[in-house]
């Protein structure tokens, strides 16, 4: 079972939902190699692109980001996701234990439309990740 139990998490976690600060994502990473406690290890302004930039291809990390996006010529929304790197140089034993530790970070990071195993950054395209959003959000006056 991973560890949450740092309060900078969830402080960092309603920063990022809120409306009222500019911050849009978050990153938590492993203490060390061989911990199963999480920390909050950065926080941004930037979005999708400077969290790409942020990622370490030897860990596992898990982010959480507040996308907004324009779904037709009316409206402009703003949705989350959860993204689950695991970089291409990590430890095997870490790899293992993602999907377990995976449900624990859900329980606190509890909203968002959807899910990003991301193993590239490639992956984190924001282009691919707002078509997804659009699909999982309902109303389109597009035809998406």
């Amino acid at each position: 079972m991973a560890e949450l139990s740092d309060p900078k998490i969830a402080e960092a976690y309603e920063d990022v939902r809120s409306d009222k600060t500019d911050t849009n994502w978050l990153l938590i990473d492993y203490e060390s190699d061989r911990s199963e406690r999480l920390q909050l290890t950065q926080t941004g302004t930037g979005g999708l692109a400077e969290l790409r930039e942020v990622l370490d291809d030897t860990k596992a990390s898990y982010a959480y980001v507040r996308v907004q996006y324009s779904n037709d010529k009316e409206s402009t929304r703003e949705k989350f996701v959860l993204i689950v790197w695991i970089g291409s140089q990590c430890k095997v034993m870490r790899k293992a234990k993602i999907s377990v530790h995976a449900a624990d970070v859900k329980a606190v990071l509890r909203v968002y439309s959807i899910e990003v195993a991301a193993r590239e950054r490639d992956d984190l395209n924001e282009e691919p990740i707002v078509l997804r959003l659009r699909k999982a959000g309902g109303a389109s006056y597009d035809g998406i």
